[in-house]
């Protein structure tokens, strides 16, 4: 178990944060092991066939056998939401020392992967350049298997921020911790990380606690080292809608009724969902969505309701029969 002490100060200090580089990373676990989560075979599949050339290999062996990640590789934002280029900066400046720690770290008791063996001399140039060659990987990974898909990746794990702000505001730390996952319990002013392969327990010691939703994450993950400040990569909420096709228009009344792009959403607004996420599962601009939904709203066919600072629009009684299959009603 890994544990973060947090003070009030601490609580104080708790923040959000996107970091693109971290997904990247993150996702090579996803791509090392299928079975992590059978929600993201749309995307490995996707991604396999356009790697060509890229020295897979080589970032293959960054993911230790027990799944754990270097620290080096996921340095913490400095910003809510760095650039990718700005974060593989900060990679890129890590000394050799360090580089040489967090690998050894991340694979022990196992000896290194043979990829890696060059981290292992006491010699800081060849440790430079295994360093500079992995970031050079990591830029070519990103642009194929994770850039086409940011713009709807960094709009999941803001809505999760949004929940979770609600839940801090609504009830504290408790509630903010409570469904986050179930190997996570705060108690008397501990951050309880259950599972984990570590065993230590870090003082955050006015540095804060900074919390980074991911798409790509199964679990909790906090920092491999216990001199890294604290922070905790966790599962996003929303990811199983991620790589879910548009949806169909419905039943072919509906469509001839009100048009194609309204069916869709009235068969979307099952649950109560913001104009932004709509726009993000029809992949269309959120302008386009408001525009649809005030009709929809005018007519009757649609609920809405303020939720914190988005607005949330359900289907209306009259809108669950128009969407409903054929024959449910009636």
């Amino acid at each position: 178990m890994i544990s973060f002490v947090l003070d009030v100060e601490d609580l104080a200090d708790t923040r959000f944060a996107v970091s693109p580089l971290n997904e990247t990373v993150f996702s090579l676990r996803v791509r090392h092991d299928p079975s992590l989560s059978a929600v993201h075979l749309p995307w490995r599949r996707s991604v396999l066939g356009r790697l060509g050339d890229l020295d897979t290999d080589l970032l293959m062996s960054l993911v230790a056998r027990r799944r754990t990640l270097p620290d080096f590789l996921t340095p913490r934002p400095a910003s809510f939401a760095p650039a990718f280029e700005d974060e593989l900066a900060v990679v890129r400046r890590t000394p050799a020392g360090l580089v040489r720690r967090d690998l050894l770290a991340t694979h022990a008791p196992d000896p290194l992967p043979r990829a890696l063996r060059d981290a292992t001399v006491a010699d800081d140039a060849p440790v430079t350049a295994l360093r500079d060659t992995i970031c050079a990987l990591l830029r070519r990974y990103w642009a194929i298997a994770i850039k086409p898909m940011w713009p709807q990746m960094r709009l999941v794990v803001e809505a999760d921020m949004t929940y979770r702000a609600r839940q801090l505001a609504m009830g504290g730390a408790r509630l903010l911790f409570a469904d986050m996952h179930p190997n996570l319990r705060w108690h008397n002013g501990v951050l309880h990380i259950a599972k984990m392969i570590s065993r230590h327990q870090v003082a955050a010691s006015g540095r804060g606690l900074l919390l980074l939703p991911s798409v790509f994450a199964h679990k909790p993950a906090p920092p491999v080292s216990p001199e890294e400040p604290p922070s905790l990569v966790y599962p996003s909420r929303g990811v199983a809608t991620l790589w879910a096709s548009v949806p169909t228009d419905g039943a072919p009344a509906l469509v001839s009724l009100i048009g194609a792009p309204r069916a869709r959403l009235l068969v979307l607004l099952e649950e109560p969902l913001p104009t932004v996420e709509l726009a993000r599962r029809l992949r269309v601009t959120p302008s386009a969505v408001s525009q649809h939904l005030r009709v929809l709203h005018a007519t009757g066919l649609v609920t809405r309701a303020r939720h914190g600072r988005q607005v949330l629009y359900r289907r209306s009684t009259l809108g669950d029969q128009l969407a409903a299959p054929d024959g449910a009603y009636g």
